[in-house]
């Protein structure tokens, strides 16, 4: 499913997905294809997304496209 869909079928909400198809590009992963799971109350939309695990994802639908900032882990390590 197209994100297009889902916020034609859930208009101005929070839904939980998952990811199907994904492209990476300046640092942010783009989402092209979901599979919807379903709405999620506004009050439970932080703790769902807390609790989302490998390509799950909580998102509101009055955004128009998907976009995910990818963070790399940065560490400074002593040698020893």
């Amino acid at each position: 499913m197209k994100w297009q869909e889902a916020q034609n079928i859930y208009p101005d909400q929070w839904v939980k997905f998952e990811i199907l198809n994904s492209m990476e590009q300046d640092n942010k992963e783009i989402i092209d294809e979901i599979a919807l799971i379903g709405p999620v109350k506004d009050e439970d939309a932080t703790r769902e997304l807390l609790n989302c695990k490998n390509r799950t994802l909580v998102f509101h639908t009055s955004r128009d496209k998907v976009e995910v900032f990818i963070r790399k882990n940065v560490g400074l390590r002593r040698y020893l």
